[in-house]
């Protein structure tokens, strides 16, 4: 068996990584606000500055008197060596430590909520002790740094689903189980247009506990929902809410390329180092990867939770980990067309909508008789407010499905039907 862990010396390594990256602060990532798809966001994976480095930096910033509010990605990630101390070294030192693998480990248990916990009446410490074991902590280590995020165990196999920003560009990548155990891991693919991504632990045990997916095509907005991961590299933390909103469109970037998603917005708290990790209902099942969250810039310095995260629907997540574990790869939908925000009216109502400024030629959308000036307002009978929704939800179908687009064309409402497609790559 080959895992990290296995050996003093690795142990202690890990140990050290922790406490260097413990000494750093998060650097706050701010991603693109909707509506402005020409201020780029940062590579959610740039290396986390030392503390001298911020300090240098807070010594020569100029703050503005304004605040604005952006979207932040929640991995690469480090607790400040103020938080250290508040912890205290024994606190602090006893989460981190690793048991000895040489003593035999029992089979995890089956995942067992009772039938009792519901979202009206949440057992969270029935739910939290029947999940904690499929949430793994993920140390990544790159070209121009470290960095931390969260996951989730999808199968016995050792397949783990997290978001593609945590292991971008990561050399080497190591899971620490909610045990303790620590394994290393290869990326079996990521999925930038998404954000998601699956690692595989290197011989992975035979106790591992995987979660059960549930599906968030019936979430409701006040459903009660419980996060866990490892903010802030303090790993196995739960915290808890509701459903603030559902379809939420939000805009963030990676390294090449914008991610819009129709997120699961949440007031549980979820901070830098949750990427990644899983949103539980309350019969224990995953309905989300946690992805991001807004934040407050402009001098406020608050880059932690302000009870505005967002997760991946877990339909969606579902579905690419499927393509990422038995191709490497995802393909995904897409309508051929160029959208800017708009307002349309119709039958003595203004709609906010996606205005078709440019029909992509064998689309799509010009197969199904889309035209330059059509407003779209709705895709299958779920509103669309602009063209950030319409690409996240577009993004969320596959190849060959058909959609209904609600249409506004010279002052009339009418539908046109659609086949999606996979856009193909131009061969040489």
């Amino acid at each position: 068996m080959t895992h990290f862990g296995s050996t003093g010396d690795a142990r202690r390594d890990a140990h050290i990584a922790r406490d260097e990256r413990a000494a750093r602060e998060q650097a706050e990532v701010d991603a693109m606000l909707l509506g402005t798809p020409t201020l780029p966001a940062p590579d959610p994976a740039t290396r986390v500055p030392s503390v001298d480095e911020l300090a240098e930096r807070r010594a020569t910033r100029v703050l503005p008197h304004g605040r604005r509010r952006g979207w932040a990605a929640l991995g690469g990630t480090a607790a400040t060596a103020a938080l250290l101390a508040s912890l205290g070294t024994a606190t602090v030192t006893g989460a981190f430590d690793s048991p000895a693998l040489d003593t035999p480990t029992a089979a995890a248990p089956t995942q067992v909520v009772p039938a009792s916990s519901t979202s009206a009446t949440p057992d969270w410490q029935a739910v939290t002790a029947a999940v904690r074991e499929s949430v793994v902590a993920i140390d990544v280590t790159t070209a121009s740094g470290q960095g931390q995020g969260s996951g989730v165990v999808i199968d016995d196999e050792g397949h783990v689903l997290t978001n593609s920003h945590v292991v971008d560009g990561a050399r080497e990548i190591t899971v620490s189980l909610a045990d303790g155990r620590l394994y290393e891991a290869e990326l079996v693919g990521q999925d930038e247009t998404t954000d998601l991504a699956v690692v595989r632990l290197v011989d992975p045990p035979a106790d591992l506990s995987p979660a059960t997916l549930g599906s968030s095509a019936d979430l409701a907005v006040g459903q009660a929902v419980l996060a866990v991961g490892n903010p802030l590299g303090l790993d196995s933390t739960a915290t808890t809410g509701i459903i603030s909103a559902l379809d939420r469109p939000v805009v963030t970037q990676s390294r090449t390329q914008s991610v819009v998603t129709n997120a699961i917005q949440i007031d549980a708290a979820v901070n830098p180092g949750n990427s990644g990790g899983p949103l539980f209902d309350a019969k224990g099942q995953v309905i989300g990867i946690n992805s991001s969250i807004a934040t407050l810039s402009g001098g406020g310095g608050q880059s932690g939770s302000i009870g505005l995260g967002f997760a991946i629907p877990v339909d969606q997540a579902a579905d690419v980990a499927q393509q990422l574990v038995e191709d490497g790869s995802v393909e995904h939908a897409f309508l051929g067309v160029g959208l800017t925000d708009t307002t349309a009216e119709v039958d003595g109502v203004t709609r906010a909508g996606a205005r078709v400024e440019q029909v992509e030629d064998g689309s799509p959308a010009a197969e199904a008789g889309l035209q330059r000036g059509d407003v779209v307002t709705a895709i299958d009978d779920r509103a669309v407010d602009g063209s950030a929704a319409l690409t996240g939800y577009v993004r969320q179908y596959s190849s060959g499905d058909e959609a209904t687009i609600d249409v506004v064309r010279d002052g009339e409402l009418t539908q046109v039907d659609v086949t999606l497609a996979t856009r193909q790559t131009p061969t040489a």
